[in-house]
């Protein structure tokens, strides 16, 4: 194009530059919407105190004495099982339905009929197969809730709020420790069924929540629903419909996904597909999900109790609580500071932190056994690695990934990136009780465990610097322009976006394909 069409192209631009309306509404939507995570969170904790229990261990494990380690692995992998499933299923309904009415359903429906079966069990098959429907729900759930939240909150704290699911997950898990603490004495079945049965509060709270809150702008693009895009936006935003910063926002968003439907419908094919780096976003985003697994964060919050017995700490209940402790007040340092120092920032240096404390904890353990300044460090080290994971890893993989998809394949994409989160959840879970614990047929690896960890650690920090994309203070649709045009990652800290990059984009195609003349005429009339 001349220079003429250039002028035209920064007219463009630079038309709209001034924002209005109030963002606190989209941001209480998003704050709310992070509440899924308490239910994962609590779950996670409640079963591992649960297992811990005197009268539990009388009535389920076949010995009426101690799970075996098929016992064990069962009743704590099968909830991943559940949750993977629900993952991989998610789109099948939030893309059909929304992202809310999938809330909706997940919470009120489907994992409050695991829970019932879970509170009625008495047996081993029972507690798993209820085990297994609220995990279901649970990985439509946290397919969703970051979605939902990345399409209703402003940019400029987009990441702070996607991180706060995290937080809700710590909090869920050290109401579940509380809750245990209160319970575990007991000589009675109302000593699991307690804090099994209080997950109906939480789903009811959710699923309750979501009925008065709208449904995302950019669900309604994709259906082509113009009236109710406007409107949602209306809702978040405070401003009339016919504001025009409202216009503007709309049109950038329909601009975007009018730019990325040229390359084919929403199929699993196009999630998989090269053009747009879409494949390196989805390898991005799994290992991204992996490596939170691979941390080795739940082996401390799904077996930490039994651990710590066996290492030979007497109050093993009370140190899993202070973990927990650990774990939500260090989440909040992190979700400050994702909009001031970036993602890949905090991502590295997490990963040294937690890599350096796992390895002092493997050598300390090896070295001075089960001895009393031995266990003293262990725990400390334990809770610094916990305190690293709750700042970066923890809320940060949530946020990179349902940042980092354009519109039409986002849901499959962040579905996709959740389900290895959760296949990684089960292999680990599964695979712990076997590697750890002593008995025959087992590695006995104790404490030597954490030389495993470490080492994933290590990876994790060299993956993020290769294929994380920096995407602070970015929209959505920023970010996904980011992602086609910078090559590397370690070149995302110095992107400057464009203004209305996808219509630039748009605009360039009919100049060159209807006559400049047509073109000419359209946004002078838009710019008037």
């Amino acid at each position: 194009m001349g220079l003429e069409d250039n002028k035209l192209l920064q007219k463009y631009i630079n038309f709209g530059e001034k924002k209005a309306g109030s963002t606190t509404m989209g941001i209480l939507v998003g704050l709310f919407a992070a509440f899924g995570g308490l239910l994962f969170g609590y779950d996670t904790g409640t079963i591992s105190g649960v297992m811990a229990m005197k009268y539990v261990k009388q009535q389920f494990p076949k010995d009426g004495q101690e799970f075996s380690s098929s016992e064990s692995s069962l009743i704590v992998s099968i909830l991943s099982v559940g949750t993977f499933f629900g993952a991989l299923g998610a789109p099948l309904v939030s893309d059909r339905i929304g992202r809310r009415w999938t809330l909706i359903i997940a919470t009120l429906f489907v994992f409050n009929l695991g829970v019932v079966l879970q509170t009625a069990a008495t047996a081993i098959p029972l507690l798993c197969a209820g085990r297994a429907i609220a995990g279901f729900g649970v990985g439509l759930i946290s397919a969703v809730i970051p979605l939902y939240q990345a399409e209703t909150v402003p940019k400029w704290i987009r990441g702070a709020v996607i991180s706060c699911y995290q937080w809700t997950i710590t909090i869920g898990l050290f109401l579940a420790s509380l809750v245990n603490q209160g319970t575990h004495n007991r000589n009675d079945s109302g000593s699991y069924r307690i804090p099994i049965a209080i997950q109906f509060l939480w789903a009811l709270i959710l699923g309750v929540g979501m009925i008065v809150l709208p449904e995302t702008p950019r669900f309604f693009v994709s259906r082509s629903n113009e009236e109710a895009a406007k409107d949602s936006l209306r809702r978040l935003r405070k401003l009339p419909i016919d504001h025009p910063d409202l216009v503007e926002e709309y049109e950038d968003i329909k601009a975007a996904y009018e730019y990325e439907i040229q390359f084919g419908k929403a199929s699993w094919v196009q999630v998989f597909s090269t053009k747009n780096r879409q494949l390196k976003r989805i390898a991005m985003g799994t290992l991204m999900q992996a490596f939170q697994q691979l941390t080795g964060v739940n082996f401390i919050f799904y077996f930490g109790t039994t651990f710590f017995q066996r290492s030979g700490i007497k109050n093993s209940f009370l140190t899993s609580l202070a973990t927990n402790i650990v774990n939500v007040g260090c989440t909040v340092p992190g979700i400050a500071l994702v909009e001031i120092i970036g993602r890949r920032k905090l991502l590295l240096s997490g990963s040294v932190v937690m890599c350096i404390s796992q390895f002092i904890v493997a050598i300390v353990g090896v070295a001075a056994g089960s001895s009393s300044a031995a266990n003293k460090c262990l725990v400390a080290f334990v809770c610094i690695f916990i305190a690293a994971f709750a700042a970066t890893w923890g809320p940060l993989a949530w946020a990179v990934c349902a940042e980092a998809y354009p519109l039409r394949v986002r849901q499959k994409s962040i579905s996709l990136c959740v389900a290895a989160n959760w296949l990684l959840n089960w292999a680990i879970a599964y695979a712990t009780p076997y590697l750890v614990n002593p008995g025959k047929g087992n590695a006995n690896l104790g404490v030597k465990v954490f030389f495993i960890w470490g080492g994933c650690n290590v990876l994790g920090g060299l993956f993020t610097y290769c294929m994380v994309y920096e995407s602070k203070g970015l929209t959505l649709e920023q970010a996904d322009e980011m992602w086609n045009t910078v090559p590397h990652a370690w070149n995302s800290p110095s992107y400057v976006p464009a203004e209305h990059a996808f219509r630039d984009a748009n605009l360039a195609r009919s100049l060159s394909s209807v006559g400049k003349e047509e073109v000419v005429s359209e946004v002078e009339e838009v710019s008037a």
